[in-house]
Formats: C-alpha cells, sequence, structure tokens
C-alpha cells in the first residue's frame, strides 16, 4: 500500500486505516504485519479485540495462518479509548463485532494523533454490511479490500458463506461453518439455501 508522505509536519493528525474483506482474505494477517512493523519501529502499539473472539486464544489476536499478536480483549469500543492512551499506534481485530462507538472511539484517537488501524469483515454471511464497518470505512483515510479465493470457482471471493443453518448474526466459526465465495458463487449457493 502506498501512504503519501506529510506536507505539513506542524499538523499532528492521527489517520485511521481499515482492512476489510470476507473470511479468509488475509485481513488479520495484514492487520498483524502492519503492527509488527510498526513495533520493530519501536513505536508503542497496543491492540485490541472484541472479549467475545476466542477462536484462537484469549489474548492474543491469530491469524488462520496461525501467526498471532498479543492483543488485550475488551468488552466494548469504549474500554479501547480508555486503555489506548499514550499509544503510537492502536489496532483492532474484529470491528464488526463491536458497538457503534467504535467509529467515534478510532476517530477520537485519529485525532489524539494516533495511527489507527482496524480489521473486520465488511459484509456478513447474507452480503449486507455489517455493524460499524461501512462508518469507519467511510470515515477512514485509507481503505484496502482483501479478497479470499473462492472455494467452488477459484475466483477471487469477497462473500463469507455460512454452510451452517443458523441466522444468528454472530457466530464464531472456520471452514467447518464457512466458505468464501465469488459473487456467482454465493448468489447460486443462497438460491440453493432457500430452496431447501
Amino acid at each position: 500500500m502506498f501512504l503519501e508522505n506529510t506536507v505539513n509536519h506542524k499538523e499532528q493528525f492521527g489517520w485511521i486505516e481499515v482492512i476489510c474483506g470476507s473470511m479468509f482474505s488475509g485481513k488479520t494477517e495484514e492487520l498483524i504485519r502492519r503492527l509488527k512493523r510498526a513495533q520493530f519501529a519501536k513505536q508503542k502499539v497496543e491492540i485490541f479485540k472484541p472479549e467475545v473472539d476466542t477462536r484462537y486464544h484469549q489474548d492474543m489476536v491469530v491469524s488462520h495462518d496461525a501467526n498471532e499478536i498479543r492483543s488485550t480483549p475488551v468488552p466494548a469500543a469504549a474500554n479501547i479509548a480508555i486503555l489506548a492512551q499514550g499509544c503510537d499506534v492502536v489496532g483492532i481485530d474484529e470491528a464488526q463485532f463491536f458497538d457503534d462507538e467504535i467509529v467515534t472511539v478510532c476517530n477520537d484517537l485519529a485525532n489524539q494523533g494516533i495511527r489507527v488501524i482496524v480489521a473486520g469483515l465488511d459484509m456478513d454471511f447474507k452480503g449486507n454490511p455489517f455493524g460499524p464497518m461501512p462508518a469507519l470505512m467511510a470515515t477512514a483515510e485509507y481503505v484496502t479490500k482483501v479478497h479470499a479465493v473462492c472455494t467452488r470457482t477459484g475466483n477471487l471471493a469477497h462473500y463469507s458463506f455460512r454452510k451452517t443453518a443458523n441466522d444468528k448474526l454472530v457466530l464464531l466459526g472456520e471452514t467447518e461453518e464457512y466458505e468464501p465465495l465469488s459473487r456467482g458463487a454465493y448468489f447460486e449457493a443462497m438460491q440453493k439455501s432457500q430452496e431447501d
């Protein structure tokens, strides 16, 4: 990703970067990569994730490739604002699971001069914009949309198809519950699931 250098160095504002896409697209992997680079540069980094995300580890953000970085699980977005004071960089994983206050928190942190890197699903399993992600993408300076590979066609996938018959919006899962699909494969799969 190309980031232009700041022209006016007196301006002390931070910015928001959003990494979004479907499941299995590498969102968390990219988040971890950016955060580890900041740590290597000796910047003060804090990473947060929603308390409900306990798939791989209680206190770590872990990618599907088993890359990991220490994080702080929080019950609500408001906790991030308190715990992030004095940081240079704040990372937030699975942002779609936070309440809408996450948008205000991220903007407040950026306004304090903090680089905020957020990763999350941009669409739910029904193909609708997911939680606060659209508002985060709209207010972010940089948005990176990553894609998985469709398990049925081999094309780029940006839909997360739920294979299980469960209508709960939040259902933590992996390859047993979800598969990444291209637009055409997703459309066909949704039609078939509605017929069943």
